[in-house]
């Protein structure tokens, strides 16, 4: 037992001086090549200058004393000779970049390589992934400091508020360029303030992180689902109040509802009048199947003794999305999107109409002037479905519109005209789709995504496009030109529980309401306002309160 003791002690003491030895080797092997780098560098450029010198000599046919004509365009050849100087000094000066070597990674503040290896350190494992994670929290830090400055930077070059103004009295602007450039100039400048949640019982403020909010048509309220700490999420309501004073109340309805099953999809309804109700999408569990529930928006008032029931529950299998149409030829009557399978049901008959798609429906919207649902699909589909028409036949000929993203589609939003449709997909591309001609005619960059459900926030009349990404930035666009206006870094790390949840508005609160940006993070609730001077005793500016 002793000897085989004294075996495995040596055989642990020739591995540490092997991996010694192989790290003073790479030491010495990335030195000696900056160093020849370096070298090389500086002779290649004096060398660069004399061929240079020399072919020009040779063209011209003159000597280095006789120089240049004060005709001839170009400098002397002891200009050069002097800016060669120049530059191979300001190289010298200049940091060298360390080579790449495979399995290390160069540390430029302690100016030496670390392994890279799985398991070669137990206590503090570096892997490429906690380096990158490393230089993202520095970009969000970096991002955050510009973004408290008081002057921002403007969305495009020469673009400020005084300039709109002076071409707008010149006639050189129509109204509605003139309201547009203004809410790019505002977006710009807005900054980040911490909302206050008011409700009864202050003794127990909000902990759960937010994992949806859903505002409905006016912007008054908002509907929330947290993720809850021992399991499952709880939902409700939070109603906004614009102020004279210039200022946003916020107030969490009272009546809180838990569930064990997750939320997948939410929409406004409007059954008695417009969002009267809560369309809510819940994902079955265990023994327990999914359903799609129909809720009262009363049912999470305050002020509400008489708490109504349920207005109706449909048993189905997973629901990825949900959507309710608004057009009168087929009134109170929504839409589910299921694995392979769409599901539109009348409200009050419980009347169902199937159809097949072949792929998971996750992101649905109905047209407004016609009853017609757009669906965008797993595999990249989106198509339309006229509910007029009866032939729900295998062919899929009942699909009256069908064109492709790339990957899987997360979010569709129609336009006004219903001519052009918005669609994001799981490759982080954002779209712009002709449904007359069937083609993409514009395409916002920047957006990241790879695997997250993350929907688009479209405010037209604003000409505005918002989404945040999958790295927790969230992103607005021009709606006309697809110009990248503004990418806000979030207040938390980022992280797949930290992704933000946003609602954009010209009018929070309702009609006397603020225009601004809602950002709901982690536990956090933040306001960014147009108005820079913005401030009140329930609201308090980041890192004052």
């Amino acid at each position: 037992m002793k000897k085989k003791k004294k075996k495995k002690k040596k055989k642990k003491k020739k591995k540490k001086k092997r991996r010694r030895r192989e790290e003073e080797e790479v030491q010495k092997h990335a030195e000696m090549g900056r160093r020849n780098w370096r070298g090389r560098g500086k002779h290649q450029l004096h060398h660069h200058y004399r061929r240079a010198d020399w072919r020009r000599d040779h063209s011209t046919g003159r000597s280095h004393e006789d120089g240049w004509d004060s005709t001839t365009a170009g400098p002397s050849p002891r200009a050069a000779e002097t800016s060669s100087d120049q530059d191979t000094a300001s190289s010298s000066r200049a940091p060298a970049a360390a080579p790449e070597l495979p399995g290390f990674y160069f540390d430029p503040e302690k100016n030496r390589y670390f392994r890279l290896l799985p398991g070669h350190n137990n206590c503090n494992p570096l892997t490429k992934e906690m380096l990158d994670m490393k230089e993202q929290e520095k970009k969000r830090s970096r991002l955050l400091e510009e973004d408290e400055q008081p002057i921002k930077k403007a969305p495009r070059t020469g673009l400020n508020t005084a300039l709109l103004l002076q071409r707008r009295h010149l006639g050189l602007l129509s109204p509605s360029s003139y309201s547009r450039l203004v809410h790019e100039v505002k977006v710009s400048e807005m900054k980040r303030h911490k909302l206050e949640v008011q409700s009864s019982d202050s003794s127990c403020p909000n902990t759960d992180n937010f994992c949806l909010i859903v505002a409905d048509s006016s912007c008054e309220q908002v509907f929330t689902v947290n993720d809850v700490s021992h399991g499952g999420c709880k939902y409700g309501i939070m109603n906004f109040r614009g102020c004279r004073k210039g200022s946003l109340s916020v107030e969490m309805c009272d009546n809180l509802y838990f569930t064990n099953r997750k939320v997948n999809s939410v929409c406004w309804a409007s059954v008695t009048h417009s969002d009267s109700h809560v369309l809510l999408c819940l994902v079955g569990i265990s023994q327990t199947p999914g359903c799609v529930s129909l809720l009262p928006a009363s049912l999470f008032s305050n002020s509400n003794p008489d708490q109504p029931g349920m207005l109706c529950s449909f048993k189905i299998s997973t629901a990825w999305s949900c959507a309710w149409c608004l057009n009168p030829q087929a009134d109170k009557t929504f839409s589910t999107g299921l694995s392979r399978h769409v599901i539109v049901t009348d409200a009050v008959t419980g009347r169902r109409q199937m159809y097949g798609t072949g792929s998971d429906v996750l992101a649905q919207q109905f047209a407004l002037r016609a009853p017609v649902l757009f669906n965008g699909c797993r595999s990249g589909e989106i198509f339309s479905i006229d509910l007029r028409q009866r032939g729900r036949g295998r062919d899929h000929s009942w699909k009256t519109c069908r064109f492709y993203q790339d990957s899987a589609v997360t979010s569709v939003r129609l336009l006004q005209d219903e001519n052009y449709l918005l669609a994001a997909d799981m490759l982080g591309k954002i779209k712009l789709w002709d449904i007359r001609v069937r083609r993409s005619v514009k395409q916002y960059e920047g957006h990241h995504n790879e695997y997250a459900y993350l929907p688009l926030h479209l405010s037209e009349q604003e000409g505005l496009l918002l989404a945040v990404g999958q790295d927790c930035y969230t992103r607005l666009w021009s709606l006309s030109d697809g110009h990248l206006l503004r990418t806000i870094p979030s207040p938390h790390p980022a992280g797949k529980d930290s992704i933000p949840n946003v609602v954009f508005s010209s009018q929070l609160g309702g009609r006397r309401g603020l225009p601004g940006l809602l950002m709901a993070v982690r536990h956090d609730l933040y306001y960014y306002p147009y108005n820079s001077d913005y401030q009140d005793g329930a609201v308090t500016p980041e890192g004052q309160g």
